[in-house]
């Protein structure tokens, strides 16, 4: 019987475990979650979501703080436009991030940056330039294009020495998307190094829309795979959603996939940055706890736990202290929908925004509990404590039993 230990991930001469671990924004993924995959021989992530944020708390720095001071005069104003980020702030950032991790890598494994497109920050191009070209500065070993079909993003640091070395990868859930991006990428002739074939059940933002439910990863990544073979593209296609245990994995890895990546199970480990009483959350969730709404100001549909704090939340837009959001013009859905609130209640009392919600504030205080479809399934990797709880567990465990588990059969920790 097969096991994902089986198969391995080549990129040129080099041999991986097949299994790479989602990068989870803001810092869920983080340095010690994609460090221990690194080590065990797989390919872990950070994110680069928020990263200031991220390095305030890492690093002692003062980013948020100092933007916020700066544009403290326009806290009341609806205009957003003028709410900038100083470019230099933002590499320094992410080179802190990256940087440290970079230098407490240890093993034969890789560490990738997720890099979203739709962290538009009021500079869409400005910003995602200097993020993706930092975090190669800082010698990261790959760069994963999300939240976006990132139609210009090779060109962004096709000057940069890095860009032919290092690997880069696209997340896409159709193969229309895939043959876009290779079509206005193609005179730059630099291919993907990797493809990641989100399917529907993954967590936090989907590829689809809310008729999400009729399709399924399995056709998808057949697609996928069909066409890069015939095109005698040569890319290793992941697959990603919905791939619990380590049999479901072998599965894609048998019908062609060259890995999995995997999420939802690293939320409940150690090394996982959620808070110890959120992740409680996740292990007692049921399958009627998990919802698919459309809530971002992205645009994009998003899965989440029901019980997220942050769902009908009528905070104030912090967008002079993060601004993550903010398209080109300075506008953010989520603004819109507070603005039109606040025009019914002016005393600024009982607001309470539903169709939107402050991504920004809520990710960066872990209130907006995004989710896999299988995390109703946590319980059962587990063992529950005598007053209720269930135990956590390492980043190890959970990255061994996949690499080695047959017959959908799942390790429990030691009791």
């Amino acid at each position: 019987m097969k096991r994902v230990d089986d198969f391995r991930l080549r990129f040129g001469k080099k041999e991986l475990v097949p299994i790479m671990v989602g990068g989870m924004g803001v810092d869920i993924s983080t340095a010690e979650l994609a460090l221990e995959a690194a080590r065990l021989g797989g390919i872990g992530h950070i994110s680069d979501a928020m990263v200031n944020d991220v390095s305030d708390r890492r690093f002692d720095t003062s980013f948020v703080k100092d933007k916020t001071r700066l544009y403290k005069h326009n806290i009341l104003n609806a205009d957003k436009s003028g709410v900038k980020f100083d470019l230099d702030i933002l590499a320094e950032a992410t080179r802190r991030h990256v940087g440290a991790t970079m230098e407490a890598k240890k093993g034969d494994g890789l560490i990738f940056v997720n890099c979203m497109e739709k962290l538009t920050m009021n500079g869409p191009r400005e910003t995602l330039q200097v993020r993706m070209a930092s975090a190669l500065d800082a010698g990261i070993d790959g760069i994963t294009l999300s939240a976006g079909l990132h139609l210009g993003s090779f060109g962004l640091i096709a000057d940069h020495p890095r860009f032919r070395d290092a690997r880069l990868g696209i997340i896409v859930s159709s193969v229309r998307a895939l043959q876009l991006f290779l079509r206005k990428n193609a005179r730059l002739n630099r291919l993907p190094d990797f493809v990641v074939v989100e399917g529907p059940l993954a967590g936090g933002h989907l590829g689809f829309g809310m008729d999400w439910a009729q399709y399924d990863l399995a056709s998808i990544i057949a697609e996928v795979i069909a066409y890069v073979k015939n095109e005698q593209l040569g890319i290793p296609v992941i697959a990603a959603g919905g791939i619990f245990t380590g049999s479901d994995a072998v599965s894609f890895l048998a019908s062609g996939a060259a890995a999995v990546q995997v999420a939802t199970r690293f939320t409940v480990a150690d090394e996982c940055g959620l808070p110890t009483a959120v992740k409680q959350d996740y292990f007692r969730a049921s399958e009627d706890d998990i919802v698919v709404n459309t809530i971002s100001p992205t645009g994009y549909p998003m899965r989440m736990l029901k019980s997220s704090p942050a769902i009908g939340d009528g905070i104030r837009p912090n967008c002079e202290s993060y601004g993550y959001l903010l398209d080109g013009n300075g506008n953010c859905a989520y603004i819109t929908a507070y603005n039109r609130e606040l025009a019914l209640h002016p005393d600024g009392k009982n607001i309470s925004v539903q169709d939107k919600t402050c991504l920004c504030t809520q990710m960066r205080n872990f209130k907006l509990w995004t989710c896999g479809h299988m995390t109703y399934r946590l319980k059962d990797t587990s063992r529950r404590n005598a007053e209720g709880s269930y135990q956590c567990l390492s980043a190890e465990h959970i990255f061994r039993d996949y690499q080695f588990s047959v017959d959908q059969q799942i390790a429990l920790p030691a009791e």
